[in-house]
């Protein structure tokens, strides 16, 4: 599969030396050590979290400061957010494992506590058709766990995942126990099936290159970092609003996201290219416009 500027969206990962892969993870927990040193209560506290961010713990501050706003479990309180994780136990999974598979009947529903997944169902005809992409803090598996129904969807890690696994039967004790939770699911079911009704609609309301200008709007407002254009062989923008989107996506899923082929795919980028709106290296998307970006996707 070529990679290139004009041809391929690729994965957002870099491809780095031990020796640079080393003193990019310095240099990270230097920052993390700058910040938590204003927020930390003792020096205990803060040799914890540096304990969890190397790895070796996940410490509950850090597990927060991960979780998207408005996820399932950022909307738990702690004390709901205790009894659940008491319920069920950790399990990681390598970036292109499969946690749940449609069709399969619902024995476990998972909470994200690190890394993206991707949502898909497969095509009668082969190939994948991308439904969502869930972050940090998001709940899995809950709606089969309920209605006791085979798994309507699959759902694969974009890069390596770390879950809360609860077994079904223990989640609807947690949901029993816990009244509250239960008004939390149905907001968050009634915001997917907004956005399932909206997504619909853009088929029929927008062309191939507005409805993957709406997916980038959506991919750096939720994954985007701010990102320095005075590097090498970049001219400073004046406004400073360069994001880096950090998800790993090849062009064929983000094809199937905006029900498209990966040739129209292919040309809408680099019409956003061209623009000057977006920036496509190897695996790595800079949006330089995001406003120009959200004038494309409409109103």
């Amino acid at each position: 599969m070529m990679t290139g500027p004009n041809d391929d969206l690729g994965t957002l990962r870099p491809a780095l030396s031990e020796e640079e892969l080393d003193e990019v993870l310095h240099e990270g927990e230097q920052d993390l050590q700058d910040h938590l040193l204003e927020t930390v209560d003792t020096p205990a506290h803060l040799a914890a979290l540096l304990t969890a961010a190397r790895g070796e713990e996940e410490h509950p501050a850090l597990v927060a400061k991960r979780l998207e706003p408005g996820s399932f479990l950022a909307e738990l309180t702690p004390a709901e957010r205790a009894d659940l994780e008491s319920r069920g136990r950790i399990r990681d999974f390598e970036r292109g494992a499969t946690l749940f598979l449609e069709g399969e009947q619902p024995e476990w529903v998972a909470v994200l506590l690190k890394g993206r997944v991707k949502a898909f169902s497969y095509r009668e005809q082969g190939g994948e058709v991308l439904l969502a992409v869930r972050g940090p803090g998001a709940l899995l598996g809950e709606v089969a766990a309920i209605d006791g129904q085979p798994r309507s969807a699959s759902v694969a890690a974009l890069e390596p995942v770390r879950a809360l696994a609860v077994t079904a039967d223990e989640f609807m004790a947690f949901l029993q126990a816990h009244g509250h939770v239960s008004i939390i699911i149905m907001r968050m079911l009634r915001q997917r099936w907004r956005d399932a009704d909206r997504k619909r609609a853009e088929f029929g309301m927008f062309d191939a290159t507005g409805r993957v200008a709406q997916r980038l709007v959506e991919l750096a407002e939720r994954f985007g970092v701010p990102h320095d254009t005075r590097g090498p062989g970049s001219a400073a923008r004046p406004d400073g609003g360069s994001v880096q989107i950090t998800l790993l996506l090849s062009q064929e899923e983000l094809a199937s996201w905006v029900g498209a082929s990966r040739e129209a795919v292919s040309k809408a980028l680099r019409k956003l290219r061209e623009h000057g709106w977006i920036e496509i290296g190897r695996r790595r998307v800079i949006v330089h416009d995001l406003q120009a970006l959200r004038r494309e996707a409409g109103p």
